[in-house]
């Protein structure tokens, strides 16, 4: 399997599971139906908060939210990342991970529809939960049941998977204003218009929802939480590390989802450009998660790797500040670069443990905690910019905040293992 592809896949490993754990081998259908549903799931990862990235104006407007309401809007993705995430190993054992990722697609469908015409801003966030919940739990299980469908293509179908999340990140950014004057120029219609695509997302997940035994996790999700772990994750220094930076690029990502169309937008630059920009900036995750583990696992410290992603981060935000509409591409290409800290964060994941059952460990320590780090990012964005009226001091934090990232990043990539330091 190739080195680049290996890595991506990496944080999910463990060791591989007994011949009593492992599924019997799928007949061609059920991959047909596995390829397919893998596919469309992680196609409607991400839209369901891109999109609203896209029309954030027009949805403040249109609910008489404050800045600091609209803030909270776009922490909701990480905090229900957090929560509902954690489930997913135990409804996947109870119920079987197939039935899990469809209830998944379910509740983004649903979520997608309803949010629209919730009634008010309370009705949104919830309606905006139930669709982020769906997507909290897939986002779990999918590697698990790549892991345990395809052991012998987990590279490939991890590669597969990522650029399928990629592109109905960057989709949504890029269509969602088109599609909303198309439709005539409603909001609530331009946001609804991706439960569709959720809706078709469920139909290859029917007919595996009901195999309960071939979908329920065995070695992967039985030890992401085993007894004992957490006191010894908790004593490594590169674990808190990691889910430092982890939490840290997560801010980053989640600030730039829910806010940069409207930065360019009220420099003057179009809201359907501003979509454009922000799905330039989602596309650079396609070809560079794929170069930058590949890369980093030929270093034995990734801390240079840390430090040019950060500095370009720094670049683009400073861009932002002093010119944000006459580079506006160039800052959407730089924090494009920026973040894709994210496959690095999974490969560094990877590389600080020994055994798969600590990557699985670390994987679900740094990530629970670094999700929940994030959470009060891009509300104190959103407050800073409600309470300023513009976006210089909210630059000044997303600025800020890349040193820290470039710090903790290099310390988490350090050439040392959890289980030297536990």
């Amino acid at each position: 399997m190739p080195d680049e592809t290996r890595t991506l896949s990496h944080a999910q490993e463990a060791p591989a599971p007994t011949t009593q754990d492992a599924p019997a081998r799928p007949g061609v259908w059920t991959v047909r139906f596995l390829i397919v549903g893998i596919v469309l799931a992680a196609l409607n990862l991400r839209p369901a908060i891109t999109s609203l990235g896209a029309l954030n104006e027009e949805v403040r407007d249109g609910l008489r939210m404050s800045g600091g309401v609209a803030g909270v809007l776009t922490s909701v993705p990480a905090l229900c990342f957090a929560i509902f995430g954690i489930t997913a190993p135990r409804l996947a054992r109870r119920y079987g991970a197939g039935a899990v990722v469809c209830a998944g697609m379910v509740a983004i469908a649903a979520g997608l529809a309803v949010r629209p015409f919730a009634g008010g801003t309370a009705g949104f966030l919830a309606a905006s939960a139930l669709a982020l919940m769906g997507i909290a739990v897939s986002n779990v299980l999918m590697p698990v049941i790549v892991k345990r469908y395809f052991p012998d293509r987990v590279g490939t179908m991890t590669g597969l998977y990522s650029m399928a999340l990629a592109m109905g990140t960057s989709l949504a950014a890029a269509a969602t204003v088109p599609m909303t004057e198309a439709l005539g120029g409603s909001w609530q219609t331009g946001l609804m218009v991706w439960s569709a695509l959720a809706a078709v997302a469920v139909l290859p997940w029917i007919p595996l929802a009901r195999d309960r035994d071939r979908a329920a996790p065995a070695g992967p999700v039985a030890a992401a939480a085993p007894e004992g772990a957490a006191p010894r994750i908790t004593r490594s220094r590169t674990a808190w590390a990691l889910a430092v930076f982890f939490g840290l690029q997560a801010t980053g990502a989640y600030i730039t989802m829910g806010w940069m169309p409207q930065i360019f937008r009220d420099a003057g630059v179009s809201a359907s450009t501003a979509g454009v920009l922000l799905a330039v900036t989602m596309v650079m995750g396609v070809p560079l998660a794929f170069v930058i583990p590949r890369l980093a696992t030929r270093m034995r410290n990734q801390g240079p790797i840390v430090l040019v992603l950060g500095l370009c981060g720094l670049t683009g935000y400073a861009g932002l500040y002093f010119a944000p509409a006459g580079g506006a591409w160039a800052w959407a290409l730089l924090l494009g670069v920026s973040n894709c800290a994210f496959p690095l964060a999974l490969t560094m994941i990877g590389m600080r443990a020994r055994t798969g059952a600590g990557v699985v460990r670390l994987s679900a320590f740094a990530q629970s905690v670094g999700y929940l780090l994030s959470i009060p990012g891009p509300l104190l964005v959103g407050v800073l910019y409600g309470a300023t009226g513009g976006w210089g001091v909210p630059l000044l934090l997303m600025a800020g905040l890349m040193l820290p990232q470039i710090v903790v990043g290099s310390l988490a990539g350090r050439d040392r293992t959890i289980e030297d330091e536990c």
